[in-house]
C-alpha cells in the first residue's frame, strides 16, 4: 500500500505530558518512546533539547499539538554549569577541545557586574552545532563535516542571569531567556568576555513558558506507571489549555459555542480588547474548551483554532 493509503498508528489521545528528558538522548528519540508508551496517534514536542542536556520536554498529543507553538515561543528557564578556560568547537563538553587558556581571578562582585552586561535584549550568534538551515542543510551537519559559514546575528532577551554558584573553574548559573536563545553560546559569550573562554559542561532546561519540570516524570517513572493500564497513564495527562491558562477567557452561551464551532464569528459585548485581532480562551457552557477565538474592541469574537475534544 502506498505511503498515502497507509492508516495511521495508535489512539486519539489529546493532552500534554511533561517529559523529564535524560542526558545522551535527542529529543525525537524521547519523544518517540513516549508516544509509543501512551500509544498515540499523533505528538510533537516543544522544543529540542541536545542529547548533552536534560530537563523538561512538554510533549502535545493529539489536538494539543495546536497550541504547541505557544509553548516553542515562550521563555525557558535552564540550570546550566559553564566550564572557564576551555573551549571548544561545539561549544559543550561534547566536542573537540580547540583552545585553552588560563582562568583569570574574579570576585563575585566581578562576576555579578558581568553577568548583568548580558541582561536585557542582545544580539547572539548562533553556533555552528544548531538546527538552523543554511541552503537546506542544517548547520551541525555542516560543521560535522569541518565547514562553517557565516550566520546572522539574532536579537534575543537575557530576561534574569543568576549566580548560583561559582569557582576558579566554573560558574554554575539560573538562566531565564526568550526563545531562539542558545546557551552554549552564552556561555562562550561570558567565557569570551572573561578572557579565557568557556564551554557548557551540564544543562538542565526546569521550566517552559508555565510549566515547571518539578512536576515531569522521565521514561522510566512513566512505563511504570503504564504497567497499571490505559486509565494510569491518561491520569499524568494535563488538558490541552494549560500551556495556556495565563490567556483571557470568556464562556459562551450554547447557542454562541454554536456559532463558533461552525466557524462564525459572534458577538460579545462584555469581551473587548484594546487591541484588534487579540487572542481568546473560549469554552462553552459547560467549561468545555472550544478553542482560541480573535476579540477586536467592539466585542466581535471570531473564531482562530477550534479543537476536536
Amino acid at each position: 500500500m502506498g505511503r498515502r493509503g497507509r492508516l495511521s498508528k495508535g489512539q486519539h489521545i489529546n493532552g500534554i505530558f511533561l517529559l523529564d528528558k535524560g542526558t545522551g538522548r535527542s529529543s525525537n528519540s524521547e519523544l518517540q518512546r513516549a508516544r509509543s508508551i501512551f500509544d498515540a496517534r499523533k505528538a510533537g514536542h516543544t522544543g529540542s533539547l541536545d542529547p548533552l542536556a536534560s530537563g523538561l520536554l512538554p510533549i502535545c498529543f493529539g489536538e494539543a499539538t495546536k497550541v504547541s507553538a505557544y509553548l516553542l515561543d515562550g521563555d525557558k528557564r535552564y540550570q546550566v554549569k559553564v566550564r572557564l578556560g576551555v573551549v571548544t568547537d561545539s561549544g559543550d563538553r561534547e566536542g573537540a577541545i580547540i583552545s585553552e587558556k588560563p582562568v583569570p581571578s574574579f570576585t563575585q562582585a566581578d562576576l555579578d557586574a558581568l553577568l548583568k552586561s548580558f541582561e536585557g535584549e542582545i544580539s547572539q550568534v548562533p553556533p555552528m552545532y544548531s538546527a538552523l538551515k543554511h541552503n537546506g542543510q542544517r548547520l551541525y551537519k555542516l560543521a560535522r563535516q569541518g565547514l562553517e559559514v557565516e550566520r546572522k546575528a539574532r536579537k534575543i532577551t537575557i530576561r534574569d542571569l543568576q549566580l548560583i554558584s561559582f569557582d576558579e573553574a566554573s560558574l554554575e548559573l539560573d538562566v531565564l531567556c526568550s526563545k531562539g536563545t542558545y546557551i552554549r553560546t552564552l556561555a562562550e559569550d561570558i567565557g569570551e568576555k572573561m578572557g579565557c573562554g568557556a564551554h557548557v559542561e551540564v544543562l538542565r532546561r526546569t521550566e517552559v513558558n508555565c510549566f515547571n519540570v518539578e512536576k515531569a516524570l522521565t521514561l522510566g517513572q512513566l512505563e511504570e506507571i503504564a504497567m497499571e493500564g490505559p486509565e494510569a497513564l491518561k491520569m499524568v495527562l494535563l488538558p490541552v489549555d494549560a500551556a495556556i491558562l495565563d490567556w483571557p477567557k470568556v464562556e459562551l452561551s450554547e447557542s454562541l459555542s454554536w456559532h463558533i464551532k461552525q466557524g462564525q464569528a459572534v458577538e460579545c459585548p462584555g469581551v473587548k480588547s484594546e487591541e484588534d485581532d487579540a487572542l481568546i480562551r473560549v469554552y462553552g457552557p459547560s467549561q468545555d474548551f472550544i478553542g482560541l477565538g480573535k476579540v477586536d474592541g467592539k466585542g466581535c469574537l471570531a473564531p482562530k483554532r477550534l479543537f476536536n475534544l
